[in-house]
């Protein structure tokens, strides 16, 4: 197993208030320390003053070494929630908690211009959170639906608001069963663009509501997808150079783990899968309600995809999903099945297109970019660049 947990120095990362000086560096830094002292971490945590890139004042918070070794050894956050009694699943206040102590103790610095900004963050990830656990899709790899009284298609626009319907009752309509009473067939890859889509714009109908109205004129002109959804709305924290250990997660976070089977990764929707994380050592699972997925579970049935490859009377591969499940349920009752399973997947993935002796664990994760006026990164296509405050 690949020893990615040291590949970087815990001491160096945390949350860190950047491109301040004076006053705004103080009115951040009290800010923060209030709201730690009212989560009861207040004593967990050391501060730091440091020299930015531009020759100003940062601050930087980071969870003192005693806390982080009890509290997440080698960075690992999956076991927060049971080491601290949290219970992020069911209270708004322990999920926020939960998601400020992993950014505490992240191994490279979230950097943020303002405190407002990091609150922003914080209930970005709570929303992402809260939203891909309620999440659930109708499993189809070819069709894609969306409820036909608020979206229609076209091949040059993809799905576009119908006039008159918000975004935020339209994205939940679509992804959410419990708000719709019925599932929609799409990609996990634009399932979780709409959770993204839906917790940044419940966000700025509190703080931004400008830039809430762009982004409802986006939706109905034009969807943002893929490489142009991620540009636009999303940063990755980690490298290929510096990746994130493999059991560091964020409430909040995107990220993909790769099928390192080349034969069923090349069956279309078998590539990998993607998920957040929610907090409590759980990822979504948007197949099937109130079943998410552990680490181990998750790393389990990518590995079985492998065993499950069937052929049609056409001749075509596919995965047989009752095999897989079959075997997953198997294998997760012989615990020394698991290790060798986990030996071979807890590794970093390769590049694309590389099929050797990579597992299935991203380097990097990927949350949003600033939203608050003045700081705001959100530049749609057509836009020019926002000028600072």
């Amino acid at each position: 197993m690949s020893d990615a947990s040291h590949a970087i120095r815990p001491s160096l990362g945390g949350i860190r208030f950047q491109h301040a000086d004076g006053q705004s560096s103080d009115g951040a830094q009290q800010h923060f320390l209030a709201r730690l002292e009212a989560m009861g971490l207040g004593h967990a945590v050391r501060l730091t003053r440091e020299v930015d890139e531009g020759g100003g004042t940062a601050v930087r918070f980071a969870l003192q070494d005693t806390y982080a070794s009890q509290w997440a050894p080698e960075c690992d956050t999956t076991q927060l929630c049971e080491r601290l009694g949290l219970d992020s699943e069911n209270n708004s206040e322990d999920l926020e908690r939960e998601i400020v102590l992993a950014m505490l103790l992240g191994p490279i610095p979230f950097s943020f211009p303002s405190y407002d900004e990091l609150a922003s963050a914080i209930r970005i990830r709570r929303n992402v959170a809260q939203g891909g656990s309620k999440t659930v899709l109708a499993f189809d790899t070819e069709e894609a639906e969306r409820p036909t009284d608020c979206w229609t298609y076209s091949e040059a626009r993809g799905f576009t608001l119908l006039p008159g319907w918000p975004l935020i009752e339209s994205l939940r309509k679509t992804t959410q069963p419990g708000a719709s009473g019925k599932l929609y067939s799409f990609s996990c890859y634009r399932a979780t663009e709409y959770v993204v889509l839906l917790g940044i714009a419940r966000e700025l109908a509190e703080c931004n509501p400008a830039a809430l109205a762009r982004l409802q004129t986006q939706w109905e002109t034009r969807a943002l997808m893929a490489e142009e959804f991620q540009n636009t709305f999303l940063r990755e924290h980690g490298t290929l150079r510096t990746p994130l250990p493999f059991n560091y997660y964020v409430p909040g976070d995107r990220l993909w783990f790769r099928n390192p089977d080349e034969r069923s990764a090349n069956i279309e929707g078998y590539e990998g899968s993607w998920v957040f994380y929610i907090g409590g050592g759980f990822f979504t699972n948007f197949w099937k309600p109130d079943q998410h997925y552990t680490l181990t579970s998750k790393c389990v049935e990518l590995f079985h995809w492998r065993n499950a490859v069937v052929q049609t009377a056409a001749g075509t591969l596919r995965i047989d999903e009752a095999i897989v499940e079959e075997r997953v349920r198997r294998s997760l009752l012989d615990p020394a099945e698991v290790a060798a399973i986990l030996k071979i997947m807890m590794r970093l993935r390769e590049p694309t297109g590389v099929y050797r002796h990579g597992g299935c664990i991203d380097a990097t994760r990927e949350y949003v970019r600033c939203v608050c006026p003045g700081t705001s990164e959100l530049v749609f296509p057509g836009e020019a660049l926002p000028v600072p405050a």
